[in-house]
């Protein structure tokens, strides 16, 4: 097996569809089946169950997964650590964040970094920021943004980049909700009664999970939403309201279609960091992408 087979594979194991697998992978469908069932036949095992209408993965599929990962990474690493040292730096490297997060802290990184180590790769991936860490932890990215959590994961170093407060927002547009928030004095919202955009899942949710149980309620839950993003277009479409980072809603197209509620002093503000496992930093490229960061973000 080649490392271009390994890559394929994880393509298709995160999307478990030939065709975005093979967009992500810039090729196409019919070459991704071929490397796909060469891999198999090299391994003499099924990593895959396809129909005519689905994909997932076998039992043995699950477990490489992990092979492929590991196998990717020591790669990486094994090739950024021979170089020649009068040679410039090169190498792969791949990154994890929210869509706000390459707005507010990944472009002016990329940018300088860019500048500094044209020759490295940079592949990014966006996506909701409550996953950051675990893509770390499974070795599926080199680094991300994240939120830092209460407790980082043994083995996982942390670099602090920004801070946002959480705001509560609701609908400017004509709605139900509108109306009842109207009845409402601004000083004494009764939260029980409204309706709520909840986060799946990720720190945000436990802010707002503490606020619920500060104000002594518990919410009335319109919706599960992945992402900081389609929360705030789900709340300007009077679907409920919603809690969310200030940076998110700063660079919302929505952001004109919402306001806030009063509760900007009653949860507790995020940090956002860089973070990455301890023993990546051993890999040249990752370690200059970290020291860049530290030189841009000096908080």
């Amino acid at each position: 097996m080649d490392h271009k087979q390994l890559k394929y594979f994880l393509a298709l194991a995160e999307t478990l569809h030939f065709g975005r697998a093979s967009e992500q992978c810039h090729i196409s469908a019919p070459t991704l089946s071929r490397q796909i069932k060469q891999l198999e036949k090299e391994l003499n095992i099924a990593l895959f169950i396809r129909d005519n209408r689905s994909v997932s993965l076998t039992a043995q599929g699950k477990a490489f997964v992990e092979y492929a990962r590991s196998s990717l990474a020591q790669w990486r690493q094994f090739k950024s650590e021979c170089q020649d040292n009068g040679q410039p730096l090169s190498g792969e490297l791949s990154f994890y964040c929210s869509v706000t997060a390459t707005y507010s802290f990944v472009y002016d990184l990329f940018a300088k970094f860019r500048q500094q180590y044209p020759a490295i790769e940079l592949n990014l991936n966006t996506g909701d920021p409550a996953l950051s860490i675990t893509h770390v932890l499974n070795d599926k990215e080199d680094l991300a943004v994240a939120v830092k959590p209460a407790q980082l994961p043994q083995g996982t170093s942390y670099l602090p980049i920004g801070q946002s407060q959480l705001v509560i927002v609701a609908p400017i547009m004509a709605c139900p909700l509108t109306e009842l928030l109207s009845s409402q004095q601004s000083n004494n919202i009764q939260w029980s009664q409204l309706p709520f955009i909840m986060p799946e899942q990720g720190i945000l949710k436990d802010r707002l999970d503490q606020f619920c149980k500060t104000q002594a309620f518990t919410p009335r839950v319109y919706a599960h939403v992945s992402g900081h993003e389609a929360m705030v277009a789900l709340a300007s479409l009077g679907f409920g309201v919603a809690c969310v980072p200030e940076i998110v809603l700063a660079q919302s197209p929505f952001k004109d279609q919402v306001r806030y509620l009063s509760s900007l002093d009653l949860i507790e503000p995020i940090e956002i960091g860089l973070v990455c496992k301890t023993k990546r930093l051993t890999d040249p490229v990752v370690t200059v992408l970290w020291e860049t960061a530290e030189n841009l973000f000096r908080l």
